[in-house]
């Protein structure tokens, strides 16, 4: 396999991801949950929250103004406050994936759309996180994908040639992107893990 660095993202790839597992933990009320999804996990503060562009604390303010009930609101502030505890869970597939590839002599790296938050404990939900040569959250830089800059800079911090790099994305926009950057992307929509072994040539 020609790529000597497999880039990966976290959501949906490394990691399965469930934004309705935060209120699950609070209310059984399916409307409840609906709401929650749709005013914080899909909100426009979400996506600045990614980008480094907003606090937490002014974030969840705007957020809790738009819920119909007090009941819901409350819902909703403890989802935000537990997410990341409940909403990721290791896909022990991929981090074999992952040793595989280490084993073979590729460079490994995560390069993910995330939240300040995410940087200080991704261990605790990235099977065999400390086998990654680099780490790359979006918060922190003030960019997102799928701008080209975050491509950019992610080849500048880690001294990349974007053309020996592989990219393993769950969204189409995002792999359009790497590769109008110079590097290949491989789309892993279908969740197909062998399907994705035998692209990687692990098989």
């Amino acid at each position: 396999m020609k790529y000597k660095n497999i880039v990966f993202d976290m959501g949906n790839v490394l990691v399965k991801y469930d934004s309705d597992a935060a209120a699950r933990q609070f209310t059984d009320d399916e409307k409840i949950i609906r709401e929650v999804r749709l005013i914080i996990f899909n909100s426009i503060e979400w996506e600045m929250l990614d980008g480094g562009l907003i606090t937490e604390e002014k974030a969840l303010q705007r957020m809790l103004d738009r819920f119909e009930t007090d009941e819901a609101r409350e819902v909703g502030r403890k989802s935000f406050e537990t997410w990341n505890k409940v909403c990721m869970q290791p896909n022990n597939e991929m981090g074999e994936v992952v040793r595989a590839l280490k084993d073979k002599g590729h460079n490994v790296y995560i390069l993910s759309n995330a939240s300040a938050r995410l940087p200080k404990m991704y261990k605790e939900v990235i099977p065999n996180a400390d086998l990654f040569d680099g780490v790359f959250y979006s918060a922190p830089e003030k960019l997102l994908k799928p701008q080209r800059e975050i491509y950019v800079r992610f080849f500048e911090k880690f001294n990349l040639d974007p053309s020996t790099c592989l990219f393993i994305d769950d969204l189409e926009d995002n792999i359009t992107a790497s590769k109008a950057a110079g590097m290949y992307g491989y789309c892993y929509a279908d969740g197909d893990i062998n399907k994705l072994k035998k692209f990687l040539e692990l098989n």
